[in-house]
């Protein structure tokens, strides 16, 4: 590793010398539906040295459609190390190379953002090519808040991994995105209907395809839908974030068993100044900063 290591700073430093320093393409490639793709991609995909793909397999039929020929090379979750180097030693001689995904943006949940943190470390340039993207395509389908959102993708595989996630998105107040393969696809409804509640939420899938479908429901529907009914194709769940006021609730909920002294110190203890602190426990208990300071004089503590 420590020779492999001097080796590419030696070539590094040779590169720079000569300013032969490549470029890293991040190209959007479709989800479905193959006039998605831009023609600034297309034209990218042309020029560049070298593609780096998910899976070659797959881009060849792309690049076969698009009548592209430019040499393939493959970059995926099992090699994003080791074909991560040699593809920062080729962009240090000054290759261009364009990364793809199999469908979509690459570095939004696949390898493509391990060779952009090792692009950043040694200082070569990286510039991205929008286009299409699921998460967004079906949050914009969903018909829930779009403002403020959170991308989890798909849900750890790891047992104790999932359920801290999950134990996460049990708070979360903004719509939630997920992904799911179909033959997981109830389960994890079930799961999540057990942990969330009975939230509206949208099942997307086939997006940007011919059989497109937004399934706007909840999750009892849902799961009542998918016993029946088959689930095909990868799908992406889009759901609606925890009310605030619920959040409120469950707040005051928690502290009524507290005595205020108790409140008060689990701020302080903190290094939260006294004041701030009164402000805090009123948010908490849903009264006023007032009213945590008339009972805190009437049980003794009259700091100000």
């Amino acid at each position: 590793m420590g020779i492999e290591k001097a080796r590419t700073q030696e070539v590094k430093a040779f590169c720079e010398e000569k300013g032969m320093k490549g470029k890293l393409y991040l190209c959007a490639t479709p989800i479905g539906n193959l006039e998605d793709i831009t023609l600034r991609v297309l034209r990218t995909l042309r020029e560049v040295d070298l593609i780096a793909a998910e899976d070659t397999r797959n881009s060849i039929k792309l690049l076969n459609h698009f009548e592209i020929h430019t040499p393939m090379t493959s970059y995926h979750e099992y090699n994003k190390y080791d074909k991560g180097r040699e593809l920062i030693a080729k962009l240090l001689q000054g290759m261009q190379i364009a990364l793809i995904t199999d469908a979509g943006t690459p570095g939004i949940s696949d390898p493509g953002e391990e060779l952009v943190k090792m692009c950043a470390q040694e200082g070569i340039e990286v510039t991205s090519l929008p286009g299409a993207s699921a998460c967004i395509t079906a949050l914009t389908l969903s018909a829930l808040g779009t403002r403020r959102f959170a991308f989890e993708a798909f849900l750890p595989g790891d047992k104790k991994e999932r359920q801290a996630v999950l134990e996460e998105l049990t708070r979360e107040t903004r719509t939630m995105i997920l992904y799911e393969a179909p033959h997981r696809l109830k389960r994890t409804l079930e799961e999540l209907y057990e942990l969330l509640g009975n939230r509206r939420l949208t099942v997307l899938r086939e997006l940007t395809k011919k059989y497109e479908t937004a399934f706007r429901t909840d999750f009892q529907e849902a799961i009542r839908y998918y016993e029946t009914e088959e689930p095909r194709g990868e799908c992406v769940l889009v759901i609606e974030g925890k009310k605030q006021e619920e959040l409120v609730r469950e707040r005051q909920e928690a502290w009524q068993d507290w005595s205020l002294k108790k409140h008060m110190a689990l701020y302080e203890d903190q290094g939260i100044p006294h004041k701030e602190a009164m402000r805090l426990v009123a948010k908490d208990r849903g009264v006023s900063r007032r009213d945590i300071y008339q009972e805190l004089l009437s049980i003794g503590d009259d700091r100000e």
